[in-house]
């Protein structure tokens, strides 16, 4: 990496010296004000920091920061990776990030998918991973395809390398604005966001999973060259060559993001059996997944923001016997419309019990009554275990589902487990 401007300079210093001031007095990791201090010093500093890295920019609507952790992790083999696994995914972020390990060559960012073409003009990455799109906080966000449209006109400016899910056709098609490709069959579990066409606004034909292509404008999934066989657990690299996933975080989802981090890391350079190996050393993401035990309870912690989400996690519950509770608040990083509760089918948890959370815990319920689905109101995790051990005093195992900040109230209970 180039030697930084002298304004640059000053302007790392102080966002570092903020960030630490922050985390010294508790009110947070510092990542968003250390950056915000560095950019009022120096507005060019993203771009500064960038200079002479091998950046690798993750962008989607779920499973950014696991993917983008996934990522770091394979690239380690080489030694320091610039990330901020850990979520702060704004510009403010990515500065703090790139300014706490100034001498690693290798980065990976996590990146809003709005904030998406502003970082790729600033950092020039070499590689941008996308894997998929979904309606999220609409009361905030515009409509997927606009996004999509953006992210491609982007790309299209820019020698970044690709590396996309071929199986999500608006992810598809702004990737296909970029001068170079790698495609990866990563699978779309949800695609009630995408049956037009967004080239021409057909109607996706979709006769075989995964493949789709629209009969009006000839617009095709493109080929990959990377897929998982989620039946066998397997990787299927570009030579043919298979390799057992094993990994320690659960379902499609995380196969899928893994195949993401396994085509990026080869970009680097890593070996496939590499990448995945390092993979397997990870058991949780930023809390997700994470299980703690409490009251002889063991708490398994699952994050689901939008239906997209909800419908992943609701694939890896353990089976009907294990409880489940449902978490969802409103607050500014949830988004403050909750009608995207409408969208998700809950009538797979008609067999379980299942306990609602939350400040938004009456939308939640109203939503259950209607797909018919038996609940229980409360107002902690403890409450729920207490009432639940002295009904069934073997009980030995509950799941939370609970959107962001839900999730972070709850992992904060729990002393911010990781």
């Amino acid at each position: 990496m180039s030697e930084l401007p002298l304004r640059a300079q000053l302007a790392s210093v102080l966002g570092r010296s903020a960030a630490g001031l922050s985390r010294a007095t508790g009110r947070g990791d510092g990542s968003v004000i250390g950056g915000r201090v560095a950019l009022k010093v120096a507005p060019d500093l993203l771009g500064e920091l960038s200079r002479g890295r091998r950046l690798a920019l993750v962008s989607a609507t779920n499973g950014k920061t696991t993917t983008t952790r996934l990522i770091a992790q394979a690239l380690r083999e080489f030694g320091g990776v610039a990330t901020n696994e850990y979520g702060a995914n704004m510009p403010t972020g990515h500065i703090t990030a790139l300014s706490s390990d100034k001498s690693a060559i290798n980065g990976v960012l996590e990146v809003d998918e709005k904030y998406l073409p502003q970082v790729i003009e600033a950092t020039q990455p070499a590689f941008v991973v996308l894997m998929n799109l979904s309606r999220d906080q609409m009361d905030r966000a515009s409509e997927i395809n606009l996004l999509a449209k953006k992210w491609r006109t982007a790309l299209g400016k820019t020698n970044t390398h690709v590396i996309a899910n071929a199986d999500d056709p608006l992810v598809a098609w702004a990737g296909l604005g970029a001068p170079n490709a790698t495609w990866v069959s990563a699978g779309q579990r949800w695609k009630e966001d995408s049956w037009c066409c967004p080239e021409c606004g057909g109607h996706l034909k979709r006769d075989t999973d995964p493949y789709w292509e629209c009969p009006e404008c000839g617009l095709t999934r493109p080929r990959a060259t990377w897929s998982v066989d989620n039946d066998a657990d397997t990787l299927v690299a570009p030579e043919g060559q298979r390799i057992k996933l094993q990994l320690n975080l659960p379902g499609d989802a995380n196969r899928a993001n893994a195949a993401i981090a396994a085509a990026t890391a080869a970009g680097y350079g890593i070996h496939p059996e590499r990448t995945i190996e390092r993979l397997r050393e990870i058991k949780s993401v930023a809390g997700r997944y994470t299980s703690v035990v409490t009251m002889g309870v063991e708490v398994r912690l699952l994050l689901s923001k939008n239906p997209a989400g909800w419908l992943e996690s609701f694939a890896v519950l353990d089976p009907p016997r294990v409880p489940v509770i449902l978490a969802v608040n409103a607050q500014v990083p949830d988004g403050k419309d909750t009608s995207w509760l409408w969208d998700v089918d809950y009538r797979v948890l008609r067999d379980r019990r299942v306990f609602v959370m939350g400040e938004r815990r009456t939308d939640l319920a109203l939503r259950l009554e209607t797909d018919g689905v038996p609940f229980e109101v409360a107002d902690r995790v403890d409450e729920v275990l207490g009432r639940l051990k002295s009904e069934r005093p073997d009980i030995t195992k509950v799941d939370v589902i609970a959107n962001y900040t839900a999730f972070q109230q709850i992992r904060t209970a729990y002393g911010r487990v990781q």
